[in-house]
């Protein structure tokens, strides 16, 4: 049998990638970057890095880049809410996630944003888990029947109950890590065991240029301690906060995540990263950050493909759209990313049900992004020669009356070779117009129900549950929040 190649795209060849690196090594040590925290600031010293304490920047060596780097794991496995099923983050192992964090939710029947509450993070994270393409949920929606200050807890706390799946997650304020520790660990058991088994990943985004704030380093501080992987998301925007060109804008990119990436080893040698981003090609002409833009992905698959170079696990904002609607903008942006991410062998791709420039959550978009996650594992599972020889015998004794329906073969392979989506329009025009003409949104909005409806939740075990609203009430009080919305059935 000949071997199943796995398709993939690479923008870069090694000495572009390897020119790439050395200028942003010489950045870090020459033009170092701004640490705003004197936690971050002790390990550098340490460590024997030059600082200004002053401007309170550092200057990083590469052979401080090289030991970290040596330091990082290639593969980090997560797993489950029970522990039991594995994903491994490495290699060309793909995982899609809901984006986070969105501030509004796009509301089928009306057609328009609106603010989210606690029932429509419910519904989300159910809907999520329900998805077999997203293999990850995420915090991906704030909820806003919460105060600000403790938005990331909550979000942590729905999760962790109508959820089964691995969490991508992070900390809008310093205080904010404890109690979604505290959580995590609550549902493992030990801290130990969530070490061993994680649960979560982390973002931590440094201000581009070159800018770690006190909040995103201390969130890689905590975390690598925690044995919790946490993931770089780069954010520079061409020609605003990072050179315009795309190759420019890489530099700047490593530049940041490295540095990121020898935070989290110098707080804890051997903790898990993973090199992500969400850079964009700013539109000087709107003053939009169009993450749907075929230079945005053509920045995520080259950076990945640097990472790769690393030997480091990847992600990028990717399957995702600037549409407000769900219309054909917003399929064929999130398709062509989707597909170039998988591809690209992007190890965790967040992005599926996002609108408007990741600030808008559709669940409707989210169940139709599922299809489109579904064709792009299938592209990458690439084609198989499934018989020896390959198709000579179906052709013994043929004849003008034979009949491919009728063959075994058929029956066998079938359902192997083809994926069937549930909501693609795939009728001839006349019956589409007897089902009432509906358009996929409309389409997906009757799956949301039928999914919910079909999969019932997954409750925690009481004594979990109870310690879960322990810690959350806690958080609460702590930060003068007397009561917290009610948790709805539904």
């Amino acid at each position: 049998m000949i071997e199943t190649i796995r398709p993939k795209i690479k923008l870069l060849n090694n000495e572009f990638i390897q020119k790439i690196i050395d200028e942003a090594l010489v950045i870090l040590e020459k033009q170092g970057v701004f640490v705003e925290n004197k936690e971050a600031m002790k390990l550098f010293h340490e460590a024997g890095m030059k600082l200004d304490e002053t401007a309170k920047r550092i200057y990083i060596t590469p052979k401080l880049v090289e030991e970290s780097l040596s330091s990082t794991p290639s593969v980090i496995t997560m797993y489950d809410r029970a522990g039991e099923r594995e994903f491994m983050v490495g290699g060309d192992k793909v995982h899609f996630d809901p984006g986070s964090a969105a501030v509004t939710i796009f509301d089928h029947k009306e057609q328009k944003q609106r603010t989210a509450v606690t029932e429509d993070l419910i519904k989300f994270c159910r809907l999520t888990d329900c998805l077999d393409n997203i293999h990850f949920q995420s915090t991906g929606i704030v909820s806003r029947d919460v105060p600000d200050i403790i938005s990331d807890s909550y979000r942590m706390f729905i999760a962790l109950q109508f959820s089964k799946k691995p969490i991508v997650t992070g900390t809008f304020r310093v205080e904010g890590f404890k109690p979604m520790h505290d959580m995590l660990i609550a549902v493992r058991g030990s801290e130990q065991e969530l070490a061993d088994k994680p649960l979560a990943i982390f973002d931590a985004c440094p201000s581009p240029p070159l800018k770690w704030s006190n909040l995103t380093t201390q969130s890689l501080i905590d975390s690598a301690r925690a044995g919790i992987p946490s993931e770089l998301i780069s954010m520079g925007m061409t020609g605003a906060t990072s050179p315009v060109t795309i190759a420019g804008t890489l530099v700047q990119h490593v530049a940041e995540n490295l540095s990121g990436l020898v935070i989290c080893q110098l707080a804890k040698k051997g903790s898990p990263v993973i090199f992500g981003g969400s850079p964009t090609s700013f539109d000087m002409r709107k003053g939009t950050t169009p993450m749907g833009a075929i230079e945005t992905m053509m920045i995520d698959s080259a950076y990945a493909q640097i990472a790769k170079h690393f030997n480091l696990p990847t992600h990028a904002y990717m399957g995702l759209s600037d549409s407000k609607i769900n219309d054909n903008q917003s399929g064929f942006e999130t398709g062509i990313g989707a597909v170039i991410a998988a591809l690209s062998g992007i190890n965790v791709i967040s992005g599926p049900g996002m609108m408007d420039f990741e600030s808008s959550q559709s669940l409707e978009k989210l169940v139709i992004d599922n299809e489109i996650c579904g064709m792009a594992y299938r592209l990458i599972d690439g084609i198989s020669q499934r018989d020896e020889p390959i198709a000579l015998s179906l052709f013994d004794k043929f004849t003008p009356e034979t009949q491919f329906l009728s063959m075994s073969h058929t029956r066998k392979w079938y359902r192997k070779e083809h994926i069937f989506p549930k909501i693609v329009d795939r009728d001839t025009y006349d019956y589409w117009v007897s089902l009432g003409e509906k358009s996929i949104a409309d389409r997906a909005y009757e799956e949301i129900e039928h999914l919910l409806d079909e999969n019932p939740k997954c409750p925690l075990e009481t004594d979990v549950l109870q310690e879960l609203q322990r810690i959350m009430s806690a958080d609460a009080h702590k930060n003068g929040v007397s009561s917290l919305p009610k948790i709805y059935k539904s």
